[in-house]
């Protein structure tokens, strides 16, 4: 009885979309072709191939970098030089040779090259490469010849169900179109940039399109396309690309002297529900502040720990790298409005963004002399060097900026955000004190060092 019934909706539907069809039939060539040709023509010309060329040092034998093993038997490691090569994709921004592309995909290069669409190449310039949003800005010399360009459009318009397009140089094949939706917007937690802020798209994005244009099908830069979710490194039907409105910004700032992104002022958490119910919410939504920094934007605009912004510009916000995002869309000095909610009741609030103070000062050093950090780079820890490195703002001391492989520091594990907090059981407030502190061990190290919600220790000496 009920195959029966199955088989009759089977038909009544078959025969309605055998009506339907026959009363939409189509009358022209134009009704049949759906296609986006020309806006391809028109966009495709500005996205270049990025190829990159960088020198590397390789352990000869990995076993001579282990520290235990050049303490017991004095042996050195041994490196040789390595040529590596990456290739990407980038976009055409200004018709004078303004280029924007992914910071992974210039990082450490010597020396890069730009292929446009016709084939031509010319030896590009980094004016800026920022590892927080992962985009870098090239410039080629165009002597005086006007490029084409894709224009910036604004990527808070966009809805999910949007058509996009995708354009790149996946595996090195050649430029390649490919089309898909948006998947969703917001995205955040993906771990390829500390803004972590991207749209999700399955138009289809391999290694080397990294770089690329995802283009709305009005011809207008969506965002840059970043990485992809991959079990297998390969296209898997998720690919995430930073939105057009961060681009802007980083373009912006690699023309005006440098990428300065401003700051709230504040560290929170998403809403739970649990936290809703305990806050006596009407629902879970927004960001519980967990901090407020004195003085800072936030605090002078009246927040305080335990309110939750809601919404920035009347966008809804769910946690913190989305409001770090929606804030780094504005320039130092913007009036900010937010929607704030203590208990059932929510208000307006104007927030005027700024930069993080530097204060203490940074003090950047590299550390010299016969001790486990030895060519390390540190510096003093302060509001705009823990948003640099996306540390908690309220975080002090001293912090490793970066280490090298074929030095102390970086044989014995020492990592960039690393916090050094005591040596020989002496706090180490400043750079000046673990300068100090280095010098005056007598050639043995206790060390404790924070890495995230880490606590680690190192004894290192006789």
């Amino acid at each position: 009885m009920k195959l029966i019934s199955c088989l009759a909706v089977v038909t009544f539907l078959s025969l309605m979309g055998a009506g339907i069809a026959e009363a939409a039939q189509p009358q022209s060539m134009p009704q049949v072709q759906l296609t986006f040709a020309p806006v391809v023509k028109r966009v495709a010309p500005a996205v270049v191939n990025v190829y990159s060329q960088s020198v590397v040092q390789q352990a000869v034998n990995p076993l001579f970098s282990d520290p235990l093993f050049q303490r017991f038997f004095g042996a050195s490691p041994e490196f040789r030089q390595r040529v590596q090569q990456s290739l990407g994709s980038g976009v055409i921004v200004r018709a004078d040779g303004v280029i924007v592309t992914n910071n992974h995909v210039v990082e450490n290069g010597q020396n890069i090259v730009v292929a446009l669409s016709d084939h031509r190449e010319f030896k590009a310039r980094v004016l800026l490469a920022d590892s927080r949003t992962d985009l870098a800005v090239l410039k080629i010399d165009t002597k005086g010849e006007k490029l084409p360009t894709i224009e910036l459009g604004d990527s808070d318009k966009l809805e999910v169900g949007d058509i996009v397009l995708a354009i790149g140089d996946p595996f090195g094949v050649g430029q390649t179109v490919t089309m898909g939706i948006v998947s969703a917007l917001a995205r955040t937690q993906i771990g390829a940039s500390d803004y972590q802020f991207f749209i999700q798209t399955d138009a289809a994005i391999n290694p080397g399109n990294s770089g690329g244009a995802l283009v709305t099908a009005d011809g207008k830069l969506a965002g840059i396309n970043t990485a992809i979710y991959s079990r297998t490194g390969e296209y898997a039907g998720i690919g995430f690309a930073t939105p057009a409105n961060l681009v802007r910004r980083v373009v912006e700032g690699a023309l005006g002297g440098g990428v300065k992104l401003p700051w709230i002022g504040a560290d929170g958490q998403p809403v739970t529900a649990q936290i809703a119910q305990a806050m006596d919410l009407s629902r879970p939504e927004g960001v519980l502040l967990k901090s407020v920094y004195p003085g800072g934007p936030a605090a002078q605009a009246g927040l305080k720990t335990g309110d939750v912004i809601l919404q920035v510009d009347g966008v809804d916000v769910d946690d913190i790298q989305g409001l770090n995002y929606r804030i780094a869309t504005h320039r130092p000095g913007d009036v900010v409005k937010a929607r704030v909610a203590s208990g059932r009741e929510s208000r307006e609030v104007s927030v005027t963004v700024a930069l993080p103070p530097e204060n203490p000062p940074r003090q950047l050093t590299t550390i010299g002399g016969r001790n486990p950090l030895t060519g390390a780079k540190v510096e003093n820890l302060s509001p705009a060097v823990a948003s640099d490195l996306q540390l908690d703002f309220s975080a002090h001391g001293v912090v490793i900026v970066s280490t090298s492989a074929n030095t102390p520091s970086g044989s014995y594990g020492f990592q960039p955000g690393d916090i050094v907090r005591s040596i020989n059981g002496g706090e180490i407030r400043s750079v000046n004190e673990l300068q100090r502190a280095l010098s005056n061990a007598g050639g043995h190290w206790d060390m404790v060092v924070n890495r995230g919600d880490q606590q680690l220790t190192l004894s290192v000496g006789g």
